[in-house]
C-alpha cells in the first residue's frame, strides 16, 4: 500500500530517531533499533543528518521497505 506524495519536504521529513522509529516500528521506544539500522545492520537504513539531528524522509523509507519485500 502506497501513501500520497506528501505536499512538502517538512511533510516528508522525520527529525530524529524516536520519530522514525514511531512510523517505522509504531513507538518510539525503538530508536536505538533505528541507530543499528543506520549504521551497523547489513541492509542500511537510508538516514541523514542535518546537524547532529538524524533523520529520514518518509517517502524513502517506505520505499526502501518495499525493495526489501520485494514490491519494487
Amino acid at each position: 500500500m502506497h501513501q500520497a506524495e506528501p505536499t512538502t519536504l517538512a511533510d516528508d521529513l522525520l527529525r530524529g530517531a524516536d520519530a522514525i522509529a514511531e512510523f517505522v516500528f509504531g513507538n518510539a521506544k525503538h530508536r536505538r533499533k533505528v541507530y543499528y539500522l543506520a549504521t551497523e545492520a547489513k541492509l542500511r537504513m537510508p538516514v541523514f543528518r542535518i546537524g547532529s539531528v538524524i533523520c529520514a524522509r518518509k517517502s524513502t523509507l517506505i520505499e526502501w521497505i518495499e525493495r526489501q519485500e520485494g514490491i519494487r
